[in-house]
């Protein structure tokens, strides 16, 4: 339901774009790879495009949200760059400045999981670019512990 509303990038070119063109609002970039009927995180990319295709219309004026085929050949240098093996994978942009939140995980650079509602992504949003606003770079996370997605890392090579 989610990819009829949101734009859907698979190129690289497409991103860079994206992320050129979006001044003075924070950018979303919400990766996700393929559905498979067994996965719990096709349910969780489903509950995320419904999240932000209805949150779209009320961050607008300070967010730009896409989704991006994290299968798609060309995304793959962002998918390793960004280290994204769990989907959905949420990376903010500020002004192409990669924006990180501090939200109690070892991993600050992307939010790894669905939001549980609405006002969770709002929340992270707006804080996201009143810090970018400030100049900061990393933010903490507005959200209780109880509401961020609890996950395990997994580092290749150690």
């Amino acid at each position: 339901m989610g990819s009829f509303v949101l734009p859907t990038m698979k190129t690289k070119r497409e991103v860079d774009t994206f992320l050129m063109n979006t001044l003075d609002k924070v950018a979303v970039l919400r990766f996700s790879g393929k559905y498979s009927p067994s996965s719990t995180s096709n349910i969780d990319c489903v509950l995320l495009d419904d999240i932000l295709c209805k949150v779209s219309r009320e961050v607008s004026k300070f967010a730009e949200i896409a989704l991006v085929d994290a299968d798609a050949e060309e995304i793959q240098v962002y998918v390793k760059y960004f280290d994204i093996t769990l989907f959905p994978s949420t990376v903010f942009f500020f002004n192409t400045y990669h924006m990180k939140m501090n939200s109690g995980s070892a991993d600050h650079t992307k939010w790894v999981g669905s939001f549980h509602s609405k006002q969770d992504f709002i929340d992270v949003v707006e804080v996201i670019f009143r810090g970018a606003m400030n100049g900061k770079l990393i933010v903490g996370c507005p959200l209780p512990p109880d509401r961020i997605p609890k996950f395990q890392l997994l580092f290749n090579d150690i």
